[in-house]
């Protein structure tokens, strides 16, 4: 993992699952960001005390309230984000925040549609809106040409559930809007890369796996990865992007999910 080197991040959905885990992996490197920005929509609430006490150990992490379906929320984020850095820029934003609905096809409803497009497709695009002078300041004040994410990524936390050419789960959780959702954000993700390569800003869809989240586990089945053998491999699979993976999409592993 050495040859990550992310001297600031921010996380979206920090607060549980595999945005905690994300935090705690990044706090373990041998050489840790000096940022972690770790936001939540309720970070004074009971769901977020894991992370509270995480932070109180470790001044690197900036906790941030943020609504990714709140424009406003999210720019006074990006402006709390600017005032830590200073001068220098962001070199990862990881789209973490989604949501899920447990609705069968005939199920599915406009408003249940809405909030989950919403948040896990719209969310990803405002955030990178938002945060692109930081991610270009940060690309700009990095040494050398190419792409990495040690210069400046948007990393994009997708879903083989998002996968048009694999079936993946259909006996087990039909999940229309999710998978929508997800298939949505892949295109977001690949649009994101043509647009913002020139500025040295790659950008990939990542799924992080079947983990055993709240999310993961909320059909009643047991996924297969834990949180930090899922997080320990995307680590792996960041440290190892460069500028021929912009605009892919990726498994924890590093395997090139089909479209």
């Amino acid at each position: 993992m050495a040859e990550l080197h992310v001297r600031s991040l921010l996380v979206t959905g920090a607060n549980r699952g595999i945005g905690l885990g994300l935090v705690q992996h990044f706090l373990r490197m041998p050489n840790p960001p000096q940022w972690i920005f770790a936001t939540c929509r309720d970070p004074k609430g009971q769901r977020a005390q894991e992370l509270q006490n995480l932070a109180s150990k470790h001044p690197n992490i900036i906790i941030i309230p943020l609504e990714v379906t709140d424009p406003t929320s999210i720019k006074a984020a990006a402006a709390k984000v600017g005032e830590h850095l200073g001068g220098s820029g962001l070199n990862l934003l990881i789209n973490n925040a989604g949501i899920v609905k447990l609705n069968a096809l005939d199920t599915e409803t406009l408003e249940d549609m809405r909030e989950i497009y919403t948040t896990n497709t719209v969310g990803p695009l405002l955030m990178a809106q938002a945060f692109l002078p930081l991610l270009k300041k940060a690309a700009q004040g990095s040494p050398g040409s190419g792409l990495s994410c040690s210069k400046a990524a948007i990393i994009n936390m997708s879903s083989i559930g998002g996968s048009i050419a694999s079936s993946f789960g259909w006996e087990l959780m039909q999940i229309t809007s999710y998978r929508c959702s997800k298939a949505a954000l892949n295109m977001l993700s690949r649009c994101q890369s043509l647009a913002y390569k020139e500025h040295g800003i790659l950008c990939v869809a990542l799924h992080p796996g079947w983990v055993q989240t709240d999310m993961g586990s909320c059909a009643g089945h047991m996924p297969p990865l834990t949180v930090d053998d899922s997080v320990q491999g995307m680590l792996k699979v960041l440290s190892s992007l460069s500028e021929k993976d912009t605009g892919t999409f990726l498994d924890w592993e590093g395997n090139v999910i089909p479209w």
